[in-house]
Order: C-alpha cells, then sequence, then structure tokens
C-alpha cells in the first residue's frame, strides 16, 4: 500500500496567508483535525495530547511531571529539590507546540471552548517551568510566549461570552487580560514593553470596539425585557426598564 500523501492534500492548495483548517473521521471512528502546512499536513487528536500519545501512560509530559512532582511532596513534605532540567524542558517545549498548532485550528473553526482549554493548558505549562526548571534560559524559552499566549486565552474566553450577547462580562475578561499582561512585564522589570506590546494593543482594540457596539445589542435586549414585563403585567420591572434605556439613550 502507498504511503504517498499526495491524494490525500488534493483539492486542498496550500494559502501562505489563511491558516487552512479542516476536520476528517478517522479510521478509529473519531473526529481529528488536519492542519494544512507547506509541505503537507499536521492530523491532530480533538481531545488528550494533539499526538494521540500518553507519556508514560499519562494524557501529556505536564502531567506526568506534576505527578512526580506530587509524589516528591509526598515522599519528602516539601517541594523543595524537586527540579526540571534542560531535557526535560525542552520536551515539555515540544508538546507547547503540539497545543499552540491544535488551538490556533480551534480559534479558525470557531471552537472556543477548546481554544480556552488548549491555551488554558499552555499557560500552565509556562508557569510549571518558571517554578522548577533549573536553568533560568530554559525559563526564558517558555517565558517570551507567555503575553501571547494570556492574549489568545482572553481572546477565547471573551468570545465564548459574546456567544452569549453577554457585552459586560466581556469587557471585564479583557481588562483582566490586559492587566495579566502588564503585570507579566512589571514582574520581569520590562514595563517599557507595556506601550509596545501588540498583544495589550489588540485587547485595547477589540475593548473599545465592542464598548462601542454594545449599547445598540443592550438597548435591544432592554426592549425585549420591558415588552416581556408589559405583557406579564409586572410594571415595577418596566420603570426600571423604561429608567435604563433612558440612559442609553442619552
Amino acid at each position: 500500500m502507498s504511503k504517498d500523501i499526495t491524494d490525500i492534500l488534493e483539492g486542498w492548495e496550500y494559502k501562505p496567508k489563511e491558516i487552512s483548517v479542516r476536520k476528517i473521521i478517522g479510521k478509529d471512528g473519531k473526529e481529528k483535525i488536519q492542519l494544512r502546512l507547506d509541505l503537507g499536513l499536521l492530523q491532530m487528536e480533538i481531545d488528550g495530547r494533539p499526538d494521540g500519545k500518553k507519556p508514560y501512560g499519562y494524557e501529556s509530559l505536564l502531567e506526568y511531571y506534576k505527578s512526580l512532582l506530587k509524589n516528591h511532596i509526598k515522599k519528602y513534605g516539601t517541594e523543595e529539590n524537586f527540579i526540571l532540567d534542560s531535557d526535560e524542558c525542552l520536551k515539555l517545549h515540544q508538546e507547547a507546540i503540539q497545543y499552540y498548532h491544535r488551538y490556533l485550528c480551534f480559534f479558525q473553526h470557531e471552537d472556543f471552548k477548546k481554544a480556552e482549554r488548549d491555551t488554558k493548558r499552555n499557560i500552565e505549562v509556562f508557569n510549571f517551568v518558571k517554578e522548577y526548571a533549573l536553568n533560568e534560559e530554559d525559563v526564558l524559552i517558555f517565558e517570551q510566549y507567555k503575553p501571547y499566549v494570556i492574549m489568545m486565552n482572553t481572546r477565547a474566553k471573551c468570545s465564548l461570552v459574546l456567544e452569549k450577547k453577554d457585552y459586560e462580562k466581556a469587557l471585564k475578561i479583557i481588562k483582566i487580560g490586559i492587566k495579566t499582561i502588564e503585570r507579566f512585564y512589571i514582574e520581569n522589570k520590562e514595563e517599557k514593553l507595556i506601550d509596545t506590546s501588540r498583544e495589550i494593543k489588540f485587547l485595547n482594540q477589540w475593548y473599545k470596539s465592542i464598548k462601542e457596539t454594545r449599547p445598540i445589542a443592550l438597548k435591544k435586549k432592554l426592549e425585549r425585557e420591558l415588552k416581556k414585563a408589559i405583557e406579564i403585567q409586572d410594571y415595577e420591572r418596566a420603570a426600571k426598564l423604561r429608567d435604563e434605556l433612558k440612559k442609553i439613550k442619552e
């Protein structure tokens, strides 16, 4: 049987400026996600580790090292002297890249719940390495990506609440995301990067966009609630809704 993937790629042209993603059903009957690359494609599992492997019987290397930490604390009563060497950090970095490719695919398919899950997972990896890595150089390899992943995690969480038309909560989530990135730069004594951060700039622009369009959507929501309150003769509620509508118009 030929292992040539030409037939698989037939009709699926690679476009450098686009993220080309599709879902397929694998031979095991489970849904997979594929990412088109210039020289082929990446095929990933929807859940668990993207390559489908279970290192040392765990869902991921992160979970394996977390179990080692737990056993270390159980044995010695403290996390002191638990370390990750450079080789272990490299393996965690390679694993994080798999999750990076997958959450990009989830964003493309607007599966924000899974995108939020995978970005949150990679932030956990960054924090784990920062806490236990033996060498500072290994920490820096992860930390350089942290503002970006925080921004992507914020995007995912915000998109989920926007699907429910909860604009106030969406604005709060963006504010928290911005503050988290700012705190990252401050803790790393790089406050000067706050003003030039692309991640903060994007979130600020998105905040402004939502805030400017929010009153229109909120007005429609209040009008629907006012109509319902009148229908059920809840005049006290109707009066409050009229006041809120008046404030929006003003």
